[in-house]
């Protein structure tokens, strides 16, 4: 019989066993854990494929024809399939770094990206990993906190001009939207885990394929009926859809909404702790991003040249709100309903590595107070304690505020995306393969690896001054909590 600390799901020791009353440990049999004392982990390929979809195919689909606008036909299409390949192959090499000290069943396990990159790489690449994924997480949930607003946005508007006619004046102020998906997040931010969530991010899988469904369907609606915009084989016309600093400040903010758009890596591991073993871990993953990239690749594809074919060189921001909210008013408030429903669960993935990271820092620290520790009568535990709550809510609340404070849509999501891609998609599963590997410098294989690191490190670095550009621009012309979409 093994003594498990529930609320962080690991082996608690002797002293810290004696320190907790009876209500707040049980013990479990050791069929009943994993090597690590644990409880037994059951995802598999099915379940870590949904929450990478869960993960990955959210608001930064919305962008991809306007992404396309900026790069033509061309580069484009091109552009997607190369962050694809890049990511995938990537996520194969972060995946293989689950475990440490030992081959791919029996190393010791890496919890969290951090984790990981302590193994292999140690020093101050754990810092530097840290802040990174966390701003990263941080900053996604804000993006998706201004995506769900904009989206409940829509569903009023499409019900609006349905009602009042077109002529009405539908605009709406976002920040009560924001505020009533920051209500619903303090509510499932009570979840421990991402373990506890596998049914939110199939649910919010489901969405997301409905949602990029309609938008295929409309896009493809739209450029056979007409009437379509025009499109180049380079995108957006210099001295007549923009002038030549805006066609460089947006082709690369372009590149940053596409980086977003492909952004799980940062979770990836986390995911990965949700697996079953046997097989290895690794396996697995490889399995699940086998079957949830290739699909995701498609659905991106068909939403941007779908629809820039629509839209043209001016494809709206958000693609869902180009279609107008007219007819069919409700097929449009549909889909933004089922985005709405996605970014919960999403919020939700991206999150609660957020969460696990901050309450476990505290719990160590403070081993003994009770303000960390899950109370609860007889044998079962109560899944909420008095920090979780405080500082779980504490941080949706944070996020909404900046949400409304900047809710500029392409800008924040092509930030997101150069600041995530290099070092969390590139540059630590480069590393920590090498170490892995144990690669001599100026190998081929080493060679390639550092050539792929320092491409990426400059189209990261051109995203970012793009997409900072680009807020500085969207603040001249917005005033906080006045401002109506």
């Amino acid at each position: 019989m093994a003594s498990v600390d529930l609320e962080l799901g690991r082996p608690l020791s002797a002293a810290a066993a004696a320190a907790y009353p009876p209500p707040l440990r049980r013990s479990i049999n050791d069929d009943d854990v994993d090597d690590d004392g644990k409880p037994k982990r059951t995802g598999t390929e099915w379940t870590a494929s949904a929450h990478i979809v869960t993960a990955v195919v959210g608001s930064g689909v919305l962008s991809l024809a306007w992404s396309t606008a900026q790069l033509g036909w061309v580069a484009g299409p091109a552009t997607l399939v190369v962050f694809a390949v890049i990511t995938y192959y990537t996520s194969v090499l972060l995946a293989d770094c689950y475990r440490a000290g030992g081959d791919q069943v029996s190393g010791k396990r890496n919890y969290t990206y951090m984790d990981a990159v302590e193994s292999y790489l140690g020093g101050r690449q754990v810092w530097f990993c840290g802040l990174c994924q966390y701003v990263n997480l941080v900053g996604t949930a804000i993006g998706y906190t201004i995506t769900a607003s904009i989206s409940a946005a829509a569903v009023y508007k499409s019900n609006c001009f349905h009602k009042n006619g077109h002529s009405a004046d539908c605009r709406v102020f976002t920040t009560s939207y924001m505020v009533v998906f920051g209500v619903v997040q303090v509510f499932f931010s009570q979840l421990q885990s991402l373990h506890e969530v596998a049914w939110l991010s199939v649910l919010a899988a489901v969405m997301s394929f409905s949602y990029s469904a309609i938008a295929v369907g409309l896009s493809l609606a739209q450029t056979i009926s007409g009437p379509t915009g025009m499109t180049t084989m380079s995108g957006t016309v210099i001295g007549v859809d923009v002038d030549l600093s805006h066609k460089i400040w947006q082709a690369l903010q372009a590149l940053g909404n596409i980086a977003f758009a492909y952004s799980y890596s940062l979770v990836l591991i986390e995911i990965q702790d949700t697996i079953r073993s046997p097989p290895a871990e690794s396996k697995t993953m490889r399995k699940a991003n086998a079957l949830a990239m290739p699909v995701i690749t498609a659905f991106y594809t068909l939403c941007g040249c779908l629809g820039y074919a629509a839209f043209g060189n001016a494809a709206p921001g958000n693609m869902l709100t180009g279609f107008g909210f007219y007819d069919p008013y409700w097929l449009v408030g549909l889909a933004n309903a089922c985005i709405f429903v996605h970014l919960v669960g999403a919020y939700q993935v991206m999150s609660q590595p957020v969460f696990t990271a901050v309450e476990s820092w505290a719990s160590s620290r403070w081993p003994r107070c009770g303000f960390f520790v899950t109370g609860g009568g007889g044998t079962r535990l109560i899944s909420v304690n008095a920090f979780r709550l405080a500082w779980r809510t504490a941080y949706v609340v944070a996020c909404t505020a900046v949400a409304a404070v900047v809710p500029f849509f392409n800008d924040v999501l092509g930030l997101l995306g150069a600041v995530g891609f290099w070092p969390l998609t590139v540059y630590f599963p480069v590393e920590m393969y090498i170490r892995r590997r144990k690669l001599e410098r100026s190998s081929k294989r080493w060679v390639a690896l550092q050539s792929l690191n320092a491409v990426c490190f400059v189209v990261t670095l051109a995203s970012a001054v793009a997409s900072v550009q680009g807020i500085a621009e969207s603040m001249a012309h917005y005033v906080p909590f006045k401002s109506k979409l």
